[in-house]
């Protein structure tokens, strides 16, 4: 039987590291993430150095940064041929060295339903892509439902996308992914080992929890957003016209602080929601009887501003955007770390592949994280770079320089 571990990749979508219990929110509710982070190592310095959606996410599919790939914004994708030119996936060279490679929810490929590699897909796309029929999408027909776009629902436009969702608490995306998580945990029986990366499409915008989560919490007791600065003022047209029209349509010009208050409650119900999933995947891998140990990866592509500066989203190099979860478990590894070691989420190409055994020639920006490589290479500095700008951090001092004329550095 082949001994090597399984691995599980839990990935939400927009999840700033500052709204997790483990990494100092008070006002959050993450006891699983605490429970796993209590199981293994967290990364106290993880950054995303490609704060958007697409870009972040072919950096990590391929362990290249976004000078390499070319995708530096949320309408372009990797080269058709970008496996054959020496840029392959990780799920494709797990695949080919013996891994069932399976991928549920969010990916955001295009075309949407490209396999990248995984032998098998469950699919729920962004949750702004309303009209993508997905599997997600067949699954609410099954039940009566639709996607909902975010004007349709429940305080979305008075609140600057902090609505009430009109989809039932059962029927919820992220509830939804994360059962079919657990049921594909559950139920492998296959004799190879499994990579499973399970994708949440939150909390990204809309800010939409059913009625009974966003009750429990209190905008009150949400952390006030910080003020504007002459920097941030730079980009604030640019964002309150971003957000005016497509599949956004709210109104920034004003943003009160109340407005703020109830975007972060949400976005903490969204997160409370996904925390739920996360413990019920962890004990499925944990109840299997396959002999195999089950290695569990927790990151997230970027963060948000939820308020911050004035802003919401994320496409800039402040660390609202950048700074993000990230926690891996490992059985027999350690336990209960706090590493201060920068570390990017690109990283996360190299340490599924250190962790299936397999070796990286290709990822030239991708280095194993210690819990999983303890004797692995180790980065000096991390590039990123989005059709905004470009960015340089060494672990302390941060240098971005914007397509505006802006240029930052910070300490």
């Amino acid at each position: 039987m082949d001994r090597r571990p399984n691995i599980i990749f839990l990935f939400p979508d927009q999840l700033r590291a500052d709204y997790v219990g483990c990494y100092g929110a008070a006002f959050a509710k993450t006891p699983a993430l605490d429970a796993l982070a209590a199981e293994g190592v967290r990364y106290e310095r993880a950054l995303s150095m490609h704060p958007v959606c697409v870009p972040a996410r072919a950096a990590l599919l391929t362990g290249c940064n976004a000078l390499s790939t070319g995708v530096m914004d949320n309408t372009h994708w990797l080269r058709p041929d970008h496996g054959a030119i020496g840029m392959p996936s990780w799920p494709s060279l797990l695949s080919a060295a013996g891994y069932h490679t399976e991928g549920i929810g969010k990916m955001h490929f295009t075309p949407w339903d490209m396999s990248e590699g995984f032998d098998h897909r469950v699919i729920s796309e962004d949750k702004r892509h309303t009209l993508i029929e997905d599997d997600y999408a067949a699954y609410l027909a099954s039940h009566g439902l639709k996607k909902l776009r975010g004007w349709e629902e429940e305080g979305y436009v008075e609140n600057r996308m902090a609505a009430i969702s009109g989809i039932p608490a059962e029927h919820q995306v992220d509830n939804w992914v994360g059962r079919t998580a657990v049921d594909f945990v559950s139920g492998y029986g296959g004799d190879k080992p499994f990579a499973c990366m399970v994708a949440f499409p939150g909390p990204h915008d809309p800010y939409n929890p059913p009625r009974e989560w966003a009750e429990m919490f209190d905008p009150a007791d949400m952390p006030e957003a910080l003020p504007g600065t002459a920097d941030t003022e730079r980009f604030r047209a640019e964002h309150i016209k971003g957000h005016a029209g497509g599949s956004a349509r709210v109104d920034l010009e004003t943003f009160p602080a109340e407005a703020k208050a109830r975007i972060r409650a949400h976005y903490c119900a969204l997160v409370a929601m996904i925390d739920a999933q996360v413990g019920a995947i962890v004990a499925a891998a944990d109840a299997r009887k396959d002999g195999r140990d089950t290695i569990i990866i927790f990151a997230a592509d970027h963060g948000d501003f939820v308020g911050d500066y004035d802003f919401l989203g994320k496409n800039l190099f402040f660390d609202p955007a950048m700074h993000v979860p990230l926690i891996v478990r490992v059985p027999g590894g350690p336990r209960g770390v706090s590493s201060p070691e920068m570390v990017t989420i690109t990283d996360i190409f190299a340490t599924m592949l250190a962790a299936a055994g397999v070796k990286n020639e290709t990822g030239r920006d991708s280095y194993p994280l210690p819990a999983v490589a303890p004797d692995g290479s180790r980065r000096a500095h991390a590039i990123g770079a989005i059709a905004n700008g470009v960015v340089v951090d060494d672990g302390r001092y941060r240098l971005a320089r914007y397509t505006n004329g802006l240029a930052t550095l910070y300490d």
